[in-house]
């Protein structure tokens, strides 16, 4: 029979429900029973013994919060009898040894990638659009329109058919027929077909950042635009800039010679304030960009190692079951890369408040630990500076869905990261070139995380999420994958693997990573389009230092 409750860690004073419980049931795990005095929703946790106020409550085996007034036994846990805490964190003991899981099978694979010339290897081959500073957000929607139109890049006009139709039946006064019009498909020969067969797509990025804000921010946003810019899944860039913003083109090219001082991609910067007139700057920019397409056409997919990959490992929408299901499922997965030299990227430095000690444990150096302890000590500082906290990363959606405190989320959060050493940590908009675990400081939303992640070199990224959310990103393809198998039957064009069975005892975490890692081989290839790419989900947000959780 299947469990109806489970103990993460023997060390735990909680137990998980993994279905709904009721009040006055009895329910046995590891040979004790337990006599519930609340209901209990799946995904929530309970109490196994008394808890006084002040008492520890450990899941996972840490501290994950604390009791604010006395809980009995078989009690429900709710934000109302507990309140948040996280154990404090020191500098690293002993080096960290680690047994890697056994890679034998995937050790000669290869993915069909985009080879560039600094060595990286692309998944996708899209050419870059990108302001520098807002004022020209008008002019790349303008481009946008001009180029996907032309060139076959646009999406297929649905919901714009359906307002025409409903304008044809108020025209035709037969609006009394709304009510029941939907959407109606468009036959397969009116797709335009694309001009340029080899290029994935044309990437136009807008943003709010660039001038008006700390020079810190344009700073930055110059290094995330670098990061892109040089990511392997790009083959040339456009760069409109208006003149006198605070993120100038020398900063640009600045950062972008930090990340590879030998770059040689096709780059063509047009700056307004120079150019005689906006015409101008426009017709020029249309014709180097439609040269460089040419160029760009030219890229063909050859074998690569997976060592070449970088993996971007994300948490939204979480619930009670991320940390059971997908995160150490891509947990896995990641140690599966990291045993075959590849990157990946654990970031939200604000859900990994309560497990700092484990990673810093982990650190392959003492240095490497006291970075993350720095960044993680500055980040803190500057939340409470704008009168916020790590305690209050968590979301209503998380809470009502079991994860009611930062460090409870945490917990699992950091789940996604495996078991390998931490080989480097990444600053704010830093690119990854170390193999294996790197830790990048981030903000938890969804957006300005994977913003970041794809930043700083990721090609593909894993994201998990319990209750539903469609986050894509212009350049990498985003996995999405369920916790649970009801979230991936009713939001199923979001969701690319359902990692429920894991819940249902179906699979194991092990056979769930090596699934996942089977996939992302390919989607890397091209061969298979994710979810988010089909539905041309392309969210980009820089990340404002310090104001974000």
């Amino acid at each position: 029979m299947k469990s109806r409750v489970l103990q993460l860690d023997s060390r735990d004073n909680v137990l998980v429900a993994l279905t709904d419980l009721k009040r006055g049931e009895t329910v046995a795990w590891a040979g004790k029973e337990y006599l519930l005095t609340s209901d209990v929703p799946a995904k929530h946790k309970f109490a196994i013994a008394d808890m006084a106020a002040g008492d520890r409550v450990v899941m996972y085996g840490a501290l994950v919060r604390q009791a604010a007034k006395f809980i009995a036994a078989g009690e429900l846990l709710t934000i109302s009898n507990i309140r948040h805490q996280a154990a404090p964190f020191h500098q690293q003991g002993e080096l960290f040894r680690w047994s890697p899981p056994d890679v034998s099978h995937w050790r000669e694979a290869k993915f069909q990638g985009y080879e560039r010339s600094d060595g990286q290897v692309g998944t996708r081959n899209y050419w870059l659009v990108v302001p520098l500073v807002f004022c020209e957000n008008k002019n790349i929607q303008v481009l946008k329109q001009a180029f996907e139109e032309e060139l076959g890049f646009a999406a297929p006009q649905v919901y714009r058919r359906q307002v025409a139709e409903l304008a044809r039946l108020y025209r035709e006064e037969k609006l009394t027929r709304a009510a029941d019009h939907g959407i109606t498909q468009p036959p397969a020969s009116s797709t335009q077909q694309r001009v340029f067969k080899n290029v994935d797509g044309i990437r136009f990025l807008l943003h709010e950042g660039g001038c008006g804000g700390t020079r810190e921010d344009s700073n930055n946003l110059c290094g995330l635009l670098a990061g892109y810019i040089h990511h392997p899944n790009v083959a040339g860039a456009t760069v409109l800039s208006l003149g006198c913003q605070n993120a100038q083109i020398e900063i640009l090219q600045t950062e972008i010679r930090k990340r590879n001082p030998a770059f040689d991609k096709p780059l063509f910067i047009f700056e307004q304030q120079k150019s005689g007139s906006e015409s101008a700057m426009m017709t020029e920019a249309i014709r180097q960009t439609f040269l460089g397409l040419v160029q760009a056409d030219k890229a063909r997919r050859t074998p690569a190692a997976l060592s070449k990959l970088c993996l971007g490992l994300k948490c939204g929408g979480s619930d009670g079951f991320s940390g059971l299901s997908a995160n150490p499922a891509i947990g896995h997965t990641s140690d599966l890369f990291a045993a075959l030299g590849a990157r990946t990227i654990l970031s939200e430095f604000p859900e990994l408040c309560g497990v700092e000690q484990e990673l810093i444990n982990r650190a392959r150096s003492k240095e490497v630990g006291d970075r993350f302890m720095k960044l993680m000590t500055d980040y803190a500082a500057r939340a409470t500076a704008v009168r916020s906290a790590f305690e209050m990363n968590p979301s209503p959606g998380n809470m009502r869905d079991g994860l009611l405190t930062d460090a409870m989320k945490s917990a699992g959060a950091a789940k996604k990261g495996g078991k390998s050493p931490v080989n480097a940590v990444l600053d704010y908009p830093e690119y990854a070139t170390e193999a294996g675990l790197n830790l990048q400081c981030t903000p938890g939303n969804d957006v300005e995380c994977v913003t970041a992640q794809v930043g700083a070199g990721a090609n593909l990224v894993l994201f998990t999420t319990g209750l539903g959310t469609p986050t894509g990103n212009p350049i990498a393809p985003v996995v999405k994958l369920s916790t649970n198998s009801t979230l991936a039957r009713r939001m199923h064009d979001i969701i690319d693997i359902d990692t429920g069975t894991v819940i249902e005892g179906a699979h194991t975490i092990e056979q769930m990573g090596e699934t996942i890692l089977d996939l992302v081989v390919k989607v890397a290839s091209g061969e298979v389009q994710t979810k988010a790419e089909i539905k041309a989900q392309e969210d980009f947000i820089p990340w404002k230092r310090g104001v974000s959780l």
